[in-house]
């Protein structure tokens, strides 16, 4: 009877990436790398495992008790693989607080891992570009990670009529439920839990709720009335808010760069409650085939003071996950046709020395340009072969009589044309 085979397919909810897959993730990852690097952002990165508590202190019992992938150790540590950076780079700042020099600009390409259902644009291991500003309580600072987001999708060719930028301000919306439902800040923190499932669960369900808080049919009349409102009707209902002026400064600088047209102002944008404090917002997709939250972020204020005793160090920030960008970049047919990369196949023949192959090889690379010996003893027909299949573009041919009379052939493996070039010439027939 014979053992059975192992499975070949990656676990729930992970994915295989062949060659073809890695060549489009280093393409977008690099075009972030370089974009994100323009506006002065520097690379970081930090361990996999962290301790639970960090990840339950950000962000709650349920991801860490329930989303996360954890473990106790063999020392007794309650463990966790990372779910997300965000604890990290706060804890790495705290690290250095004295050290570092304000504001910091930094960001990471990183995977994670979420214990959730896998659906459309979410797995449970995935790779997220995090890119945050550390060190300044300005709209100014939310001005810039607003634009380094929206710069990261138009620099694949997306324009304003494939994404919007959805904004809100988290004091600015505490401070409006303060207004109409007539309650504290405890008051605003219950009944903002129950708004953040309005669109999730039954009307009537909703209802009940808030009128469990205390509030009755004109309270509740109030808080629907908020989201049919336009910015400057709901502005007026809390003028004197610190989060309304940080709304009006930031579009209007949103206005003066040229920013305004992939952005919207979106009461309904809450985000993290236990954890956001001033400006959020989200990108959404305008596909109709796609039409979802891509990625979103905001201002942290309080994170750094997790983990040492200052409140003077806010952050902001976001996070985009490969999954959904990659689906952004399908569903507007951004992603170019593979190709542009010359690979050369150096085949081989039993009457040269295999030396004169590694050598001729050796040319080509020194010359900048990837080049790969045929390995084994096959007819030149299969070497051709092989060669497509490898996704090379040319194949150098010396055989024999090239050797002695000191040139090879180049095939072109798309239009078949062959060109016979001299031994000193190669480098430079393939740089023209």
């Amino acid at each position: 009877m014979s053992t059975p085979k192992l499975s070949t397919r990656p676990l729930k909810g992970t994915r295989d990436f062949y060659p073809e897959d890695m060549r489009l993730r280093n393409w977008f990852f690099g075009k972030i790398r370089e974009a994100l690097e323009l506006c002065a952002f520097e690379e970081y990165n930090g361990p996999t495992l962290e301790p639970l508590e960090i990840y339950a202190a950000k962000s709650g019992e349920e991801l860490a008790s329930e989303q996360t992938y954890n473990f106790t150790d063999r020392g007794g540590r309650s463990l966790s693989i990372r779910p997300e950076m965000t604890p990290t780079v706060a804890r790495m700042v705290a690290a250095r607080i004295n050290e570092l020099a304000f504001p910091l600009r930094w960001y990471s390409v990183q995977n994670f891992h979420r214990y959730e259902r896998p659906q459309r644009g979410r797995l449970r291991e995935f790779w997220q570009i995090n890119a945050d500003i550390f060190g300044s309580d300005s709209y100014e600072a939310d001005f810039e990670i607003i634009s380094v987001a929206i710069n990261l999708l138009r620099i694949f060719g997306a324009d304003e009529s494939m994404f919007r930028v959805h904004i809100n301000n988290r004091r600015f919306f505490s401070d409006v439920i303060a207004s109409v439902a007539k309650t504290d800040e405890d008051g605003v923190k219950a009944i903002s839990k129950v708004i953040d499932r309005r669109g999730k669960i039954e009307r009537a369900g909703y209802e009940n709720e808030l009128r469990s808080l205390g509030l009755g049919d004109a309270e509740i009349s109030g808080i629907d009335s908020l989201y049919s409102m336009n910015f400057s009707d709901i502005i007026s209902l809390c003028p004197n808010s610190r989060g309304a002026a940080e709304l009006r400064e930031l579009f209007r600088v949103l206005e003066a760069a040229g920013l305004s047209k992939y952005c919207a102002f979106d009461f309904g944008i809450i985000r993290g409650l236990d954890y956001y404090t001033g400006t959020v917002f989200e990108v959404y997709d305008l596909a109709p085939e796609n039409n979802r939250a891509m990625f979103g972020g905001g201002r942290y204020d309080n994170l750094v003071g997790l983990f040492v005793a200052r409140d003077d160090i806010p952050g902001v920030g976001f996070g985009l996950g490969d999954v959904t960008l990659e689906n952004f970049l399908r569903t507007h047919g951004l992603i170019p046709e593979p190709g542009g990369k010359t690979l050369v196949l150096v085949t081989r023949f039993e009457d040269v020395p295999y030396e004169k192959y590694v050598a001729l090889a050796g040319q080509l690379r020194e010359a900048g340009i990837a080049a790969m010996n045929y390995l084994g003893s096959k007819k030149l027909g299969k070497q051709l072969e092989n060669a497509a299949k490898a996704g090379c573009t040319h194949a150098v041919i010396m055989g024999g009589g090239e050797l002695v009379r000191g040139v090879v052939k180049i095939k072109d493996l798309a239009t078949r044309e062959e060109q016979t070039v001299g031994y000193s010439q190669i480098a430079d027939y393939f740089k023209k």
